[in-house]
């Protein structure tokens, strides 16, 4: 699996404050090789350090809207961190990359 960071531009950042950039995870191997999973975004938090939101979709209930998650864990709810954490890491590189002048937009 390749995680690939996005960053926002200025525009996409200021329409979106806290957002950092955009997140995506591309399967190299098995059944879902060639595949692509889109929709991960990493925000600044309003305390400090970082967070990943998942991929979702909102809809209504008279006039309320939801979110449903399109990545949940199958039994153990901390299933979730090992992406989380992956995809920080990610962000974390790319910024370092981007301080030093490199290009480091895909991790494995």
């Amino acid at each position: 699996m390749i995680i690939v960071i996005t960053p926002l531009g200025p525009g996409q950042a200021a329409a979106t404050p806290g957002k950092l950039a955009d997140a995506e995870l591309r399967f190299t191997d098995g059944m879902l090789s060639g595949l692509k999973l889109v929709g991960f975004g990493v925000w600044e938090r309003r305390g400090g350090g970082r967070n990943v939101t998942f991929p979702a979709r909102q809809y209504s209930i008279n006039g309320e809207r939801r979110s449903f998650a399109l990545l949940r864990p199958v039994v153990d709810a901390q299933a979730q961190e090992s992406i989380r954490q992956m995809i920080l890491e990610a962000y974390a590189l790319q910024v370092e990359g981007t301080d030093r002048g490199g290009q480091n937009d895909q991790i494995a």
